[in-house]
């Protein structure tokens, strides 16, 4: 069972960086394919990326596909999403959870234990 945390939100302005950590506070992330979601107010909940257990398949929304990129750490039980060249449009709750991840689409789990809390990012000047 996988409990997982997210940081490394907050707020940026237009054009600026974040990397966000999603991190097992329990068990271990090894054989475990993790994505993120992320939701804005309003809006639908958005899969935007994910990396399956072979690190070398990910998934990437076209909405963040060439400035987001995702990696993992399984020595350290950490997956990283780099976010660049943000906008006010990535604006939105980041959460991590498992799923099925392959390089066309991610499927998060429906079970909530396998889902963080989330992490909110503003992209505000």
């Amino acid at each position: 069972q996988l409990q997982l945390v997210e940081s490394g939100g907050g707020l940026v302005q237009p054009g600026e960086s974040l990397r966000l950590s999603c991190a097992t506070s329990k068990g271990s992330l090894d054989g475990y394919a993790i994505g993120w979601v992320r939701q804005a107010p309003g809006k639908e909940r958005e899969r935007i990326s994910c990396i399956a257990s072979n690190p070398a398949i990910k998934y990437y929304a076209e909405s963040v596909k060439g400035r987001f990129t995702i990696t993992r750490d399984n020595d350290n039980n950490t997956v990283y999403l780099q976010m660049n060249s943000l906008k006010p449009e990535d604006t939105a709750v980041y959460t991590c959870a498992g799923g099925y991840c392959d390089s066309e689409y991610y499927t998060p789990p429906t079970q909530k234990r396998y889902w963080g809390q989330g992490t909110q990012v503003t992209v505000s000047s």
